[in-house]
C-alpha cells in the first residue's frame, strides 16, 4: 500500500531534506523511524527537497510498504522515534498513482524577512535580516514582473538540476508587520535557490539600487551573475502544498503571516 504523510520540521537541525552519507537529512531521520514501525527499510518521496536550513510547515511525502498499521501507529508511532526538530502531523492511505512530488498542483514558500538595524537574536536560524530601511511599494511593483510563465535562468542556482528552468509564478506578495516584511510566492515548481533569488532582488529594489523595472531586465536576460545575491536559508519555510482533492490528500491550511511570526518570535517553527 502506499502511505501519505504530512511533514513539520526545524531546518536548522538538518542538512537538508534529501538523505545523506551521514544521516543528516530529514529524510534519514524519518525513514530511520518509519522502519521500526514497518519492521523493515522504507525509502520516502517528497513534494519538495528542501536545502539546509529550510523549515518545512506543510511537507508532504509518501512511501510503499506491506506493513498494515493504523494511521495513528504511522503518526504517533512515528514521532515516538523522531528527534524533537521533526514531526509526522497526519497519514493517509491513497492511491498507489498518488506521487507525493509529481500530483502537485502548487507550492507555496514563506520568506520572513527581519528589516531593522540589528540583527535578531531570538530568530537566529529562523529569519532573513536586511539593516536599511526597504521600501514595501517599489518591492510590490517589482514582484509584479515575475508573474507568470518565464524562463527564470537567473534566478536558480548554478546547481540546479531541472531540466527546464521554465516555472509558472502564481502569487508573489509582500506585507509589513512592524519590522518584518514577509515574502509569499505560490508556483507550480520552483528552481533550486528561486525563492532566496527572488527575494535577493526584490531587496536590491526596495533598498533603492535598482528600480523595479531592473526585475523584467534581469529575468529577460536569463543570466544568473547579473541577478542580486543569494539570501539565507534561515528565512525560508515551506508552506503549503496542493493537490487535486481526488488524491484524498488532507487540504493545506497556510497560517496568516502574523501567525507564523508569532511561532518565530517564540523560537521555533510550527503549524
Amino acid at each position: 500500500m502506499r502511505i501519505a504523510l504530512g511533514l513539520e520540521y526545524d531546518g536548522c537541525c538538518f542538512c537538508g531534506w534529501q538523505t545523506q552519507p551521514q544521516g543528516c537529512g530529514v529524510q534519514d531521520a524519518l525513514e530511520r523511524a518509519l522502519a521500526g514501525i514497518a519492521g523493515g527499510p522504507v525509502a520516502t518521496v517528497c513534494a519538495g527537497r528542501t536545502d539546509a536550513g529550510v523549515h518545512g510547515v506543510a511537507q508532504v511525502a509518501h512511501f510503499d510498504t506491506t506493513a498494515s498499521r493504523p494511521d495513528s501507529a504511522w503518526v504517533r508511532g512515528t514521532n515516538a522515534l523522531l528527534p524533537p526538530a521533526v514531526a509526522v502531523t497526519w497519514s493517509r492511505e491513497v492511491s498507489p498513482d498518488f506521487h507525493a512530488r509529481y500530483r502537485v498542483l502548487s507550492r507555496t514558500y514563506r520568506y520572513l524577512l527581519l528589516n531593522r538595524a540589528v540583527r535578531a537574536a531570538l530568530g537566529h536560524g529562523r529569519a532573513g535580516w536586511f539593516h536599511a530601511p526597504l521600501e514595501l511599494e517599489s518591492m510590490r511593483a517589482a514582484a509584479r514582473f515575475v508573474l507568470g510563465e518565464h524562463d527564470f535562468s537567473a534566478f536558480r542556482a548554478a546547481e540546479c538540476q531541472a531540466r527546464s528552468p521554465v516555472r509558472t509564478l502564481l502569487r508573489c506578495d509582500l506585507s509589513r508587520h512592524g519590522e518584518w516584511i514577509v515574502f509569499d510566492v505560490s508556483a507550480n515548481a520552483f528552481l533550486h535557490h528561486m525563492v532566496r533569488n527572488l527575494v535577493g532582488a526584490l531587496v536590491e529594489v526596495g533598498r533603492g539600487a535598482r528600480p523595479p523595472e531592473w526585475i523584467a531586465q534581469v529575468l529577460a536576460g536569463r543570466d544568473r551573475r547579473v541577478a542580486a545575491p543569494t539570501f539565507e536559508a534561515a528565512g525560508l519555510y515551506l508552506m503549503r502544498v496542493e493537490y487535486d482533492p481526488r488524491w484524498g490528500v488532507p487540504p493545506a491550511r497556510e497560517p496568516p503571516p502574523e501567525e507564523t511570526l508569532a511561532v518565530v518570535r517564540a523560537g521555533a517553527p510550527g503549524r
